[in-house]
């Protein structure tokens, strides 16, 4: 049996926002425990001209539910990018991880080479599903996964490698 776009994605996302939404929850109650600010940690950001934690966690999930948009042709789901909270980022993840449960495998079955279009402020740039997936969607989930990872590591959260990758299945 071979791999399928939809095993080589939305698996992978789902586990992966798990495994997020747990590295946030040691992020508030780090915050909650050290007097921090929900805030100090939420705008915080690795580089001025990076997004804060809060559109780190919205990229990725707009990247994850958009593989099943673009490649399976499902209805998005959009959502605002107002989270300002713990508590709305981890709603934000919840809405993506139920909306990825929805995503039938079947809708993304021999997609390998059907045409992707990605817009962006840049232009737009036409994939295959196979290149989409591989060379673009999931590098840039697991870029703003690591930059959320990465902030809150910097902000002196005590989560490590085994946080990030999640504890054999």
């Amino acid at each position: 049996m071979s791999l399928t776009l939809y095993d080589i994605s939305v698996p992978v996302f789902l586990r992966a926002l798990g495994n997020l939404t747990e590295i946030l929850k040691k992020g508030e109650a780090f915050a909650d425990e050290k007097g921090i600010a929900h805030q100090d940690l939420l705008q915080a950001r690795l580089y001025e001209d990076m997004l804060p934690l809060t559109g780190q966690i919205q990229r990725a999930s707009d990247t994850a539910k958009f593989v099943p948009v673009r490649v399976g042709g499902v209805e998005n789901l959009p959502m605002a990018d107002e989270e300002a909270s713990f508590a709305d980022l981890h709603a934000r993840i919840g809405k993506t991880v139920e909306f990825l449960k929805t995503a039938d495998p079947a809708s993304m079955a021999d997609k390998d080479d059907a045409e992707v279009e990605v817009k962006t402020r840049n232009g737009s740039t036409i994939f295959t599903g196979r290149t989409y997936l591989l060379n673009f969607a999931l590098p840039n989930f697991f870029f703003h996964a690591t930059t959320a990872y990465a902030i809150l590591r910097h902000k002196g959260v005590p989560v490590g490698k085994m946080d990030f990758i999640g504890r054999p299945e």
